[in-house]
């Protein structure tokens, strides 16, 4: 992930646990509505409305809003052409990854996080508006943007549910916005000039990603 402005503060994050250790699904993680946390889990009003997907571009996604602070407002594509879609590895848990993004002083978002073990996904920005994700305004207002939960040196977060997942939201991205599905168009947070970023880095098996893509 990246950030519109310099180097905000760090995130403080959970400490890293064996992944077997990790709570996953439903469970284990508290979503922040506002300022407030709702729960997902507690099975109240508010919970079920946090779930319920309120405006998502991509049927597949829940809605997780991440602060209007964190993004642009704009009128893709009639403002700015969508012509990329940036792949990036988030460095924290997926709920470390919503909740920064939520977090209003972070000035930092994506259009969609994908979840490890199941490959759920998050859109917490529309398309229409322009996430801060890539480190170039350029091609921030000329991309969607895509994180995924994991390490980019641990390549047991890449699962196949992940792959899958972000290949089928990938290709309908595509082809709503006539993105040609190669790999001029689909390129790592690590390709967009200037981007000081490494990710997805070397054990993304772009080889298999783009066959998923293309087999949608």
């Amino acid at each position: 992930m990246d950030s519109a402005r310099q180097n905000p503060a760090p995130f403080p994050s959970r400490p890293r646990l064996p992944r077997r250790a990790l709570l996953r699904g439903g469970a284990g993680f508290t979503l922040a509505a506002g300022l407030a946390g709702a729960s997902l889990v507690s099975g109240g009003a508010a919970a079920a409305r946090s779930r319920r997907p309120l405006a998502v571009d991509y049927p597949a996604a829940e809605w997780v809003p991440a602060s209007s602070s964190n993004y642009t407002k704009a009128n893709r594509p009639a403002q700015y052409p969508v012509e990329f879609v940036i792949i990036h590895v988030t460095q924290e848990y997926y709920a470390d990854t919503l909740e920064i993004f939520q977090n209003p002083d972070k000035a930092v978002s994506a259009h969609y996080v994908v979840r490890s073990d199941d490959g759920h996904v998050a859109q917490m920005v529309r398309e229409k508006n322009v996430a801060w994700h890539a480190g170039n305004w350029n091609y921030n207002t000329r991309s969607v943007g895509i994180e995924h939960e994991g390490w980019i040196d641990e390549p047991d977060w890449f699962t196949e549910a992940m792959y899958e997942a972000s290949a089928a939201l990938t290709a309908d991205i595509c082809r709503r916005h006539g993105i040609p599905l190669d790999r001029r168009n689909i390129i790592g947070h690590n390709e967009v000039p200037g981007a000081d970023h490494t990710d997805p880095g070397g054990e993304w098996d772009w080889a298999h990603y783009m066959d998923l893509v293309k087999a949608q």
